[in-house]
């Protein structure tokens, strides 16, 4: 709103002229999102208190987690409100691919929040029902998958994937980016929340994850640096970058909230939406590979889940009594049941998040 604003004020004072430059913006937009976090945490907090929207812990998590219990969660709501508001502040909103990101935001924050509302309020154990919550990631991913591929320009092969550590290596997916896109989509944004279990370790991750991709799009959308480092221009990244700023600060804010011990979660309004956003903006910079090594901790952490739940079923079958691969699934639990504090587990993920981002942007110099 401010670049529609004040940028066409720049013909009358060079001072509005900053409005155009998306360092400048970004900027803007992560300051904004982190003071709104830290300004409207204590009011929602205090709500959640009050309508008595706290956590159930799962009968599988350690038995340790039951302190926990009677904690505010949806927190999810601090995060989209801030990161909606400030990207509707600083962003162009006439830019399609901002539109997507609201369009991912609101859909997928609307079916996390309807899957923590009966969880909390009408108190239904499962929250939404599994297979509605899936079809409901679904449909955004599908339409999602769709306008992109059949939206692209002339010449914009968005079915291309960019082989990270390789020059000008390619995978062309060719009609099968569909079903490639819909998935990555899906199991992304479960995989983030598969993360959030412990106080601070999916804000924490997913900010290292966002700031790989802050640099990405940041790259990609100058036409100078893109072209210095042999990467794809797209003229869309740059407000992207934008938008991620927003996000980063948001969760950031979010973290001083949900550190341990947590005054609040995020519950599946956040982490269900923040997974999906992240895949999408990948998608739309060509990057869903350098997003699986920079955010590998969030398919570890499904992995594990997936390597437990398969051998134990196995096993039942062939032997009659099922046995496991990790003390509990997903994984950061097996190391809280391994003897680790809960701090430690987090700070330790964190650590490798980070590792994870230097090893991703490595690979744009090998390009």
């Amino acid at each position: 709103m401010l670049y529609h604003l004040l940028f066409p004020l720049s013909k009358y004072s060079i001072i509005f002229n900053v409005f155009r430059y998306v360092t400048f913006r970004s900027i803007g937009a992560f300051i904004t999102s982190l003071l709104l976090s830290l300004a409207l945490g204590p009011w929602f907090i205090k709500q959640l208190k009050r309508f008595a929207a706290v956590e159930t812990i799962d009968e599988d998590a350690p038995e340790k987690h039951s302190i926990k219990a009677g904690t505010p969660t949806m927190g999810g709501i601090i995060i989209l409100s801030s990161l909606l508001i400030s990207s509707f502040l600083w962003n162009n909103l006439s830019n399609n691919s901002i539109l997507m990101m609201y369009l991912t935001t609101v859909w997928l924050g609307v079916l996390g929040f309807l899957d923590d509302y009966l969880k909390n309020f009408v108190k239904a154990k499962k929250g939404l029902v599994p297979k509605y919550k899936l079809w409901g990631q679904i449909g955004v991913a599908l339409f999602l998958t769709l306008a992109i591929y059949y939206g692209a320009e002339a010449g914009d092969n968005v079915s291309a994937l960019q082989i990270p550590f390789f020059k000008n290596t390619y995978l062309e997916l060719g009609i099968f980016f569909i079903p490639f896109t819909l998935l990555f989509i899906v199991g992304t944004s479960n995989a983030v929340n598969l993360t959030d279990g412990l106080d601070g370790l999916a804000s924490g991750v997913m900010i290292a994850s966002a700031l790989g991709l802050g640099v990405m799009a940041y790259l990609k959308g100058n036409y100078v640096a893109a072209d210095y480092l042999n990467l794809e221009f797209i003229p869309s990244a740059g407000e992207l970058t934008v938008f991620i700023a927003a996000m980063i600060g948001t969760l950031i804010g979010f973290l001083w909230f949900n550190s341990y011990p947590a005054q609040v979660f995020m519950g599946d309004t956040g982490s269900l939406t923040m997974g999906g956003v992240l895949a999408v903006i990948s998608i739309l910079l060509k990057e869903q590979i350098f997003f699986v090594i920079i955010g590998f901790l969030f398919y570890y952490e499904t992995l594990s889940v997936i390597i437990q739940r398969s051998w134990f079923r196995y096993t039942k079958k062939r032997y009659g009594t099922g046995r496991r691969v990790f003390l509990c699934a997903p994984v950061h639990h097996h190391y809280e049941l391994k003897g680790l504090h809960e701090s430690k587990i987090v700070i330790r993920f964190w650590i490798v998040a980070i590792l994870l981002v230097a090893i991703g942007l490595s690979t744009i110099k090998l390009r």
